[in-house]
């Protein structure tokens, strides 16, 4: 098994070193790609230095597997010319997401859209891959009618520019190129991504449109708002959810108690419920605040967090690569 990392340089490519290490994913020979600036460097894999390549010579080494995570313009450029030489592609930029032909798969929810032919696997967006590791159990048991979804989300989620910008900031620093319009300090941004025609960002339409791509219902009713929050790893997301079918907060814990990735952390009396601060470093999806919506027919809250770099993106490609060796 000869794997690329494309972005190895990256907060998300060092995780997914990271991540193929922990999960002792065997590799014959490693390519670490990144940028001209960082070409001829070392990056540590298995306690040995690697060194760094280019992106073009990866492609005549012709790996067998290529995890990306080096942006959409990189994605769409590089990945058919892997492809072209034999590679497949695992993409965690937007790139490929919505193409009907690229499968966007999260492990635990819909492992069997890959098959034979899949040259071009897409990672989803984080904040899409916590949700619907949540929904999917609950869509199989009770059926989803509407989502309404508010996220709370990491600086890391805008790499090392969104780190770098509220660090300085808890430091007094005026920062020359912010990587947000407005201070992140002690402050919270309604404004993910950028904002698009309908008056909604990318990042809460990629909520939308990814989420109904993965749990196979296009025409589910789905609404987001995405907010920057000054936490450094771990995204939080408030969830409303209506269903079909006639249930109780027992029955939804019961069904998220068995889902695979999924821990349930509910004890108000105790003060239980997920937090990003505890679930940095970790690969599960933390579930809590399960309650009824008072003001709703078959309505229920719930309060998802897991680490946006972990299972939002290092730990889900990976997965996906396991799925392929398996297959």
């Amino acid at each position: 098994m000869r794997v690329a990392v494309v972005g190895a340089t990256g907060l998300v490519g060092r995780e997914m070193l990271k991540v193929l290490e922990e999960r002792k994913i065997v590799i014959s020979e490693l390519f670490p790609v990144a940028s001209q600036k960082s070409i001829g460097t070392s990056i540590v894999f298995h306690g040995r230095p690697v060194k760094v390549i280019g992106i073009d010579q990866a492609v005549s080494l012709k790996p067998n597997v290529a995890l990306f995570s080096a942006g959409g313009t990189t994605s769409l450029n590089w990945a058919p010319k892997f492809v072209e030489v034999g590679t497949t592609v695992i993409d965690n930029s937007s790139a490929w997401r919505m193409d009907p032909n690229v499968p966007l798969v999260v492990p635990e929810v819909n492992p069997n859209s890959i098959n034979a032919d899949s040259k071009i696997i897409a990672n989803p967006n984080c904040s899409t891959i916590q949700l619907v590791v949540a929904l999917s159990p609950l869509h199989k048991a009770f059926g989803l009618e509407r989502v309404v979804i508010s996220t709370y989300q990491s600086v890391t989620g805008t790499g090392k520019p969104g780190i770098e910008q509220l660090e300085r900031e808890e430091q007094g620093v005026v920062v020359d190129s912010p990587a947000y319009p407005h201070q992140i300090h002690r402050n919270c941004i309604p404004h993910c991504d950028v904002f698009l025609e309908n008056g909604y960002t990318k990042e809460e339409m990629k909520l939308v449109n990814e989420s109904r791509k993965i749990l196979g219902v296009p025409e589910l009713r789905v609404t987001a708002t995405a907010v920057r929050v000054p936490v450094v790893g771990g995204h939080s997301e408030s969830v409303n959810v209506t269903f079909n079918k006639r249930t109780s907060v027992e029955e939804i814990r019961a069904v998220l108690a068995q889902s695979p990735g999924v821990v349930i952390q509910d004890d108000t009396t105790g003060n239980i419920y997920p937090l990003p601060a505890h679930a940095q470093g970790k690969d599960d999806v933390f579930v809590g605040r399960i309650r009824r919506d008072e003001s709703e027919k078959n309505a229920f809250n719930l309060w998802v967090v897991s680490d946006n770099l972990r299972k939002g993106a290092a730990t889900n490609a990976v997965q996906i690569l396991e799925l392929l060796l398996a297959k």
